[in-house]
């Protein structure tokens, strides 16, 4: 079944510095093995001017459930998320299996 893996970030402190970092961490993305397609996004702003639930996402798009579970086990991972750690921002993922 294709699976995704989606990473939701949340509004850092300082997003021109969390913009600089991110783009290690999404090059670091495109180097997952078996990785089928990358999808980043940036979360509109509201137009009240309050904070947004998220910042960014980031999906990226295996064949399989094992192969994105493959990939989360590799050096690029580690790079990922430990880019995205060192930002000092939360983050949750989810893996999904994609229906359509």
């Amino acid at each position: 079944m294709p699976t995704k893996i989606t990473l939701i970030v949340d509004n850092p402190a300082n997003p021109d510095e969390f913009e600089k970092a991110y783009a290690e961490v999404l090059a670091a993305a495109m180097t997952f093995p078996k990785l089928q397609r990358v999808e980043s996004a940036k979360v509109w702003p509201k137009e009240d001017g309050t904070p947004t639930p998220a910042y960014r996402t980031l999906d990226l798009y295996f064949d399989s459930y094992e192969d994105a579970s493959a990939a989360v086990a590799t050096p690029a991972a580690g790079a990922v998320f430990g880019g995205l750690q060192g930002t000092q921002v939360t983050f949750e993922g989810l893996f999904s299996d994609i229906e359509q």
